[in-house]
């Protein structure tokens, strides 16, 4: 399901809610092709990647009572990326943090360093064509992909409706 900020529009600076839902859900092939300049840059671990369980709620039709619906694992990490051109003592190091469902200690790694990489805003622009968009773009293909594979197996009860109605009209005849 994709959130308003999935789709900022023309013209909308990138928010940091944005690119976190949008890595968060990033294939872990996206995330390796994307960043493998920066996956060898030097990071200190603040947290290193653990996996644990969170409670999932949700909403009968979506308006109703919050319930609690049941437990994912989760894995998170959070790591501290020292600026390219500073030294490792620099005050200006970025803190990246990723949350990402599953066990996949590598995914959270890397959604973790393109968040903390895509906090410079001169690397914004370069990073948004390189690595969001094409995840926004396999996830607009696997929302396609769902809601083909769900209207494959939509019954249109008026049709059967009225082919039932027609072979009783044929057979009192």
């Amino acid at each position: 399901m994709f959130q308003a900020f999935d789709n900022p529009g023309p013209g909308r600076p990138l928010q940091r809610a944005q690119w976190m839902a949008l890595l968060a859900r990033a294939p872990l092939g996206l995330l390796e092709s994307a960043l493998q300049d920066d996956a060898r840059r030097p990071a200190r671990w603040l947290r290193a990647p653990e996996t644990g369980l969170m409670m999932v709620q949700g909403r009968a039709g979506g308006t109703g009572e919050r319930f609690n619906l049941g437990e994912v694992t989760v894995t998170r990490c959070a790591l501290r990326v020292e600026a390219p051109s500073q030294g490792a003592d620099a005050d200006d190091a970025t803190v990246g943090v990723a949350y990402v469902l599953g066990r996949s200690h590598r995914q959270v790694q890397l959604a973790a360093l393109a968040d903390a990489l895509l906090q410079d805003p001169a690397r914004q622009a370069a990073l948004d064509a390189q690595l969001l968009e094409p995840i926004r773009s396999h996830l607009r293909n696997a929302q396609a992909a769902r809601q083909a594979r769900a209207a494959s197996t939509k019954v249109d009860f008026f049709t059967v409706a009225r082919e039932s109605g027609a072979d009783t009209d044929e057979d009192d005849e």
